[in-house]
C-alpha cells in the first residue's frame, strides 16, 4: 500500500542488513518529481548521548578513542547510545560513569540535533553535567579510552580549529559556549568556563 512521506511516495520497503545497533532499509519511492526512485535510510535503535561535564573551575574532560569507521583516534565529549525505551537522563547518567568515572550532582538538557538526517534518523541529546565528583570508570569491551582534563575554552578551540572533528561534540562545545556567553547557565559557572585557566591533566 502506497504512503505518503511529506511529498514523497512510499511504495515498498526491503530491509537490506540488520544488528542489533541499526537497520537499513530500501525504499521504492516515487519522487518529489514524479519519478521512480530509491532511498536508503539508516535506522538507527539508540538515541546518540552526548556530555559536556564541567568543573566548578571551568574544565572539562574529553575522552580519546580510535573510531572504526574513519580509522583514526578521535578526541570527543562522553557520548554513546542511549537505549530508546529508556529515559535519556539516565542513559547519560549511565554514559559518563561508563567512560570517565563521574557523577553529577546537576544535569541540564541543552542539545536536540538530527544527525545526518538526509540517510539516517539518528537523533542526538546533550547534556551539561556540573557538580562532578570522581569515580571508577568502566568502559565496556569494545572502548580502548583515554581521558584528558582541559579547560572548556581550549576544547571549544580544538573544536573549532578542526582538532576535534566529531559532530556532536562540536554541536555540545558550541552551544555550551553560547549558552555562557550569553547568562544562560549559572552566573559562577559562566565566568569560570569563559575565563581561561590552567589546562589539566
Amino acid at each position: 500500500m502506497t504512503q505518503k512521506r511529506g511529498p514523497w511516495a512510499l511504495h515498498s520497503r526491503i530491509t537490506r542488513f540488520e544488528n542489533p545497533w541499526l537497520r537499513l532499509d530500501d525504499f521504492a519511492v516515487t519522487r518529489p518529481d514524479g519519478k521512480p526512485g530509491e532511498y536508503g535510510v539508516v535506522h538507527f535503535k539508540n538515541t546518540a548521548i552526548a556530555i559536556l561535564p564541567v568543573f566548578d573551575d571551568g574544565t572539562t574532560v574529553l575522552v580519546g578513542q580510535h573510531r572504526f569507521p574513519h580509522d583514526r583516534y578521535s578526541w570527543e565529549v562522553p557520548e554513546g547510545g542511549g537505549r530508546l525505551e529508556e529515559d535519556p537522563l539516565e542513559e547519560a547518567r549511565r554514559e559518563l560513569a561508563e567512560e570517565t568515572g563521574l557523577r553529577a550532582r546537576h544535569w541540564q538538557d541543552m542539545l536536540r540535533i538530527d544527525l545526518s538526517n538526509s540517510v539516517s534518523d539518528e537523533s542526538a541529546i546533550g547534556f551539561i553535567a556540573t557538580g562532578l565528583s570522581q569515580g571508577e570508570p568502566d568502559p565496556e569491551g569494545t572502548e580502548e579510552l583515554r581521558i584528558r582534563r582541559l579547560h572548556f575554552c581550549d576544547a571549544v578551540d580544538d573544536a573549532v580549529s578542526g582538532k576535534i572533528s566529531d559532530a556532536l561534540s562540536v554541536a555540545i562545545l558550541l552551544k555550551a559556549h553560547y549558552m555562557a556567553s550569553n547568562g544562560l547557565l549559572d552566573q559562577a559557572l559562566c565566568a569560570a568556563m569563559l575565563n581561561r585557566g590552567k589546562s589539566g591533566d
